[in-house]
C-alpha cells in the first residue's frame, strides 16, 4: 500500500504541480508552438530566399555567359567591320593599281606594236626578198640595157645605112634626072 500512497502522493504532487505550472506549461508550449511555427516560417522564407537566390544566380550565370558571348560577338564584329574597311581600302588600292597596270599594258601593247612593225625576222625576209626583186630588176635592166645598146648600135648602123644610101640616091637622083632630061629631049 505504501506504494499506492505514494504513487497517490506522487500524482497529487503531480497535479499540483501541473496546476501550478500549467499555465506557464502552456504559455512555454505556446511559445514553443509560436517559435516552432516561426522557425517553419522562417525557414520556408529561407528557402524561398534561397530559391530566389539560386533562380537569380542562374540568371546572372546565363546572362554572364549571354553578356560575355555578345561581348564577343561584338568584338568579333568590330574586328569583322575593321577588316571589311581594310579590305575595302585595299581593293581601292588594288583598283587603282589594275588601272595603273591596264594603261602600262596598253603603253607596252603600243611599243610591241612598234617594235613588231621592226621584227628582225621579218626585216630579213622583206630583205631578202627585196633582194631578190632588185636582183631580177638589175638582171631585166641588164638585159634592157644590152637590148638597148644593141638597138642604139643597130640603129646608127640603120642610119649609116640610110646616110650611104641617100648619098647614093642623092647622086643618083641628079644623074637619073640628067638622063630623064636627056629622054625626054630625044
Amino acid at each position: 500500500m505504501l506504494t499506492a500512497k505514494n504513487l497517490e502522493r506522487v500524482m497529487e504532487l503531480e497535479e499540483k504541480l501541473r496546476a501550478e505550472y500549467q499555465v506557464q506549461l502552456d504559455a512555454k508550449s505556446a511559445e514553443l508552438d509560436a517559435k516552432s511555427a516561426e522557425i517553419e516560417s522562417v525557414t520556408k522564407i529561407k528557402e524561398e530566399k534561397q530559391a530566389a537566390v539560386e533562380k537569380q544566380l542562374e540568371q546572372i550565370k546565363s546572362l554572364s555567359k549571354e553578356a560575355t558571348a555578345n561581348k564577343r560577338t561584338e568584338q568579333l564584329n568590330r574586328e569583322l567591320h575593321q577588316r571589311c574597311e581594310n579590305l575595302q581600302a585595299e581593293i581601292t588600292s588594288q583598283k587603282k593599281r589594275s588601272k595603273t597596270l591596264q594603261k602600262d599594258l596598253a603603253q607596252e601593247r603600243e611599243e610591241l606594236k612598234a617594235l613588231k612593225q621592226f621584227d628582225p625576222a621579218k626585216m630579213k625576209k622583206n630583205l631578202d626578198s627585196t633582194k631578190k626583186k632588185l636582183a631580177e630588176r638589175t638582171s631585166g635592166n641588164d638585159l634592157l640595157q644590152r637590148s638597148l645598146n644593141q638597138t642604139k648600135s643597130e640603129k646608127a648602123e640603120l642610119q649609116r645605112k640610110v646616110d650611104e644610101l641617100e648619098a647614093k640616091l642623092a647622086e643618083l637622083e641628079p644623074s637619073e634626072k640628067a638622063e630623064e632630061t636627056e629622054e625626054e629631049a630625044a
